[in-house]
C-alpha cells in the first residue's frame, strides 16, 4: 500500500512537473517570437527609410546620366569633341562613385541593372567618339551621342529606372 502511495505521489509530480515545463516553455517561446519580431519590426523602421533613399538617389543618378540630361548640363562648358567626351566620362564616374553605397540597400538585380545603364551610356559616348574628331566641336559630338542612343530599341537608363521602380513598389 505504501509503495503505491509513494508510486501515484510520484507519478503525480512527474505529471505536474511536465505541466510546468510546458507552460514555462510555451509562455518562452511567445516571449521569444514577441521579441523577434520586434526588434525585425525595429530593423525595418531604420532601414526602410534608408533603402527608400537610396532607390531615390539611384533614380536621380540614372536621370543625371542620360546623355540629353548629360548634354544639356555639359556641352557648353567644353571647348572640343575630345573635351567634351572626358568631361561626360568623369561626370559619370563622379556620379557613380558617390553612390555606389547604395548597392548595400537594393537587390543584385537593380544594382546590376543601374551599373549596365551606366556602362551601356559609356560604351556609348565612347562610340560616339571614335567616329568625330577630337578637336571638332562638341556639338558634333552630341549630335552623334544622340543619334546613337535614339537608334537603341531599349534606353539603358529607363530600363533600370523602370526595374528601380518595380522594386518600390514590392516594398510597399
Amino acid at each position: 500500500m505504501e509503495y503505491q502511495m509513494i508510486l501515484i505521489v510520484l507519478l503525480l509530480g512527474a505529471i505536474v512537473t511536465f505541466g510546468i515545463y510546458m507552460t514555462i516553455t510555451t509562455v518562452a517561446d511567445k516571449i521569444f517570437k514577441k521579441q523577434k519580431w520586434d526588434i525585425r519590426g525595429k530593423n525595418i523602421e531604420i532601414t526602410l527609410p534608408l533603402r527608400l533613399q537610396a532607390y531615390e538617389r539611384m533614380c536621380l543618378f540614372l536621370e543625371r546620366i542620360t546623355p540629353s540630361n548629360l548634354l544639356l548640363r555639359l556641352v557648353p562648358s567644353a571647348m572640343s569633341a575630345l573635351e567634351l567626351q572626358q568631361t561626360l566620362l568623369q561626370e559619370i564616374r563622379d556620379e557613380y562613385n558617390h553612390n555606389v553605397a547604395q548597392q548595400l540597400y537594393m537587390s543584385t538585380n537593380a544594382w546590376e541593372q543601374i551599373t549596365n545603364a551606366m556602362n551601356e551610356t559609356v560604351a556609348a559616348i565612347n562610340q560616339a567618339a571614335t567616329d568625330v574628331p577630337g578637336e571638332a566641336p562638341p556639338a558634333e559630338l552630341a549630335k552623334k551621342i544622340f543619334s546613337q542612343v535614339i537608334e537603341k530599341e531599349v534606353q539603358p537608363a529607363a530600363h533600370a529606372l523602370k526595374v528601380l521602380k518595380e522594386e518600390i513598389r514590392l516594398v510597399f
